[in-house]
């Protein structure tokens, strides 16, 4: 659908249902792309999380996708944007689901605008998360062959050589389809807010909702083992890992993501207040 944001044209997948708030069992669901990337992404995870009736929202951040430019230049900003997004979608608190470069702006947000989150998932993060700089400079000047590159290392080698999807499907074509069709220097870009960033474990530590880190096992974008400081920085946090997966989880894993996320929205969910007049009497 498209919406309105801060005066700009904002398209946001909706799972494909109707976004419906009042008719989900949580708080509405705000996924966050990672870099490059757009809504599509998210496609199978957010057809799956609306089957189970949660109410989604995907949206293409700003230059991204469809939504309207220009894209913009630092997490922080991308963290502010995201109230934006949710009070023009008449939202006052969301679970913020953010992936890869997502995830650096979704634990910003909550640092930031802790009302507005309920519950936060980072999926594939990594605070910092450098970026080498013989990586940025190609980025501007050969943006595609860092795309196949990041192709590459965001799937395991059996998705690369399988293919994953069946049915003469190559699986990790979506994943630099999708990117391929990225605005001129967008990946530049999101590239340099993911290297720039450096308050991450600072926010962190400010976050007091709980947090969801999921974590595909053979990660090699964010490798598993760079996640011990952002562990120690969050107040309380459950950690699950899909095994045999990488960092394109929502493409090469999507119904354990699916799966992975509705459990942790059940155990960690907080109950409706009982209204006073159905309280039991003492």
């Amino acid at each position: 659908m498209q919406m309105n944001v801060a005066g700009k044209r904002c398209h946001v997948g909706t799972g494909g249902k109707s976004f419906d708030p009042a008719g989900s069992p949580y708080p509405p669901l705000l996924l966050v792309h990672g870099a490059a990337n757009d809504r599509d992404c998210w496609r199978t995870v957010a057809g799956g999380l609306t089957a189970a009736g949660c109410a989604v929202l995907a949206p293409d951040l700003p230059g991204h996708g469809l939504s309207a430019g220009p894209a913009l230049r630092s997490i922080e900003e991308l963290a502010d944007w995201l109230p934006t997004l949710l009070d023009a979608a008449d939202v006052e608190q969301a679970v913020l689901v953010g992936h890869s470069m997502g995830s650096l702006i979704t634990l910003e947000c909550a640092a930031r605008h802790p009302q507005r989150v309920a519950q936060m998932a980072l999926l594939g993060a990594s605070a910092p998360m450098p970026v080498a700089d013989a990586l940025l400079g190609r980025a501007e000047t050969h943006p595609d062959s860092v795309l196949r590159m990041m192709t590459e290392y965001s799937h395991t080698l059996q998705f690369l050589l399988t293919g994953g999807g069946g049915h003469g499907i190559w699986g990790p074509g979506a994943t630099l389809a999708i990117m391929r069709r990225s605005p001129p220097g967008v990946l530049a870009i999101d590239l340099a807010n993911c290297n720039n960033y450096q308050h991450g474990l600072e926010a962190a530590a400010q976050v007091e909702c709980p947090t969801l880190l999921l974590v595909g096992r053979r990660d090699r974008m964010t490798p598993r083992r760079n996640l011990p400081p952002l562990q120690a920085a969050l107040r309380q946090f459950i950690r699950v890992e899909i095994p045999d997966c990488g960092h394109a989880m929502m493409n090469e894993q999507p119904q354990a993501v699916v799966d992975d996320l509705l459990h942790f929205l059940a155990s960690t969910a907080t109950p409706p207040a009982v209204p006073a007049a159905a309280k039991p009497a003492r």
